[in-house]
């Protein structure tokens, strides 16, 4: 079922890039980059199936996160293990059926991929003790809209049509999960949610100043359910 949800993302919306099918010619480091975000992404997924408490939904892929990792709100600094001693996030607890893969070229940043909303979300995992594997991370749209002018190593806001193309796949991505709290990460998912008619509890995005609020609010959403 994993599988044929990460094939059904494979149409993409004009100027979108699909870290799963689409290879960045300039920024990759290998031929079967996608390939390898793929099968990251259906072990991330997998290793939640039957243990998710919370889907917490962001607006789109970033080029610092998932763009390069294939998972949402997740970087290669992550990974590769880099964020282990600063903020206590180990590579494991991303997945653990196999090892970790950077796919961009490590003259870009040599520790890998570094992204704001990724680093806030899983530190705030860790700091409140919940279980990494009852969180799955994912994006209303989730391909990784990117400003044409900057090239795909820049990040822009979602167009409405580009969120309208999300929904279907949002969706589906929610009915892979049974008995979760579905938690809208800024306004935009809200919107994507209410649309859908899908029940969802709204936190403040940890982006922009935003990450003080932002664990407040899941420090209270892991007590209350």
């Amino acid at each position: 079922m994993i599988s044929t949800f990460i094939q059904s993302l494979k149409k993409t919306p004009k100027g979108l890039f699909n870290p799963w099918f689409h290879k960045d010619e300039e920024n990759d480091l290998q031929s079967n980059a996608p390939g390898i975000r793929r099968n990251q992404l259906e072990l991330y997924l997998a290793e939640r199936q039957q243990r998710a408490k919370y889907l917490c939904i962001a607006e789109a892929l970033g080029y610092q996160g998932g763009h390069f990792t294939g998972i949402a709100m997740t970087s290669e600094r992550i990974l590769l293990g880099h964020q282990a001693e600063k903020y206590g996030v180990l590579p494991e607890h991303v997945f653990k059926g196999n090892n970790p893969q950077r796919t961009s070229r490590p003259d870009l940043i040599g520790k890998g991929m570094s992204e704001p909303t990724a680093t806030i979300m899983w530190g705030a995992i860790v700091e409140l003790g919940i279980d990494p594997y009852e969180v799955v991370l994912w994006n209303a749209v989730p391909w990784h809209p990117y400003n044409p002018k900057k090239g795909l190593l820049s990040n822009r806001t979602p167009l409405q049509g580009e969120m309208e193309a999300g929904l279907k796949h949002l969706k589906t991505f929610i009915g892979l999960f049974e008995n979760v709290n579905v938690v809208a990460v800024g306004r935009k998912c809200e919107q994507s949610l209410t649309e859908l008619n899908i029940a969802h509890t709204g936190v403040r995005h940890p982006a922009n100043g935003g990450a003080s609020r932002f664990r407040e609010q899941m420090a209270q959403l892991t007590v209350s359910s």
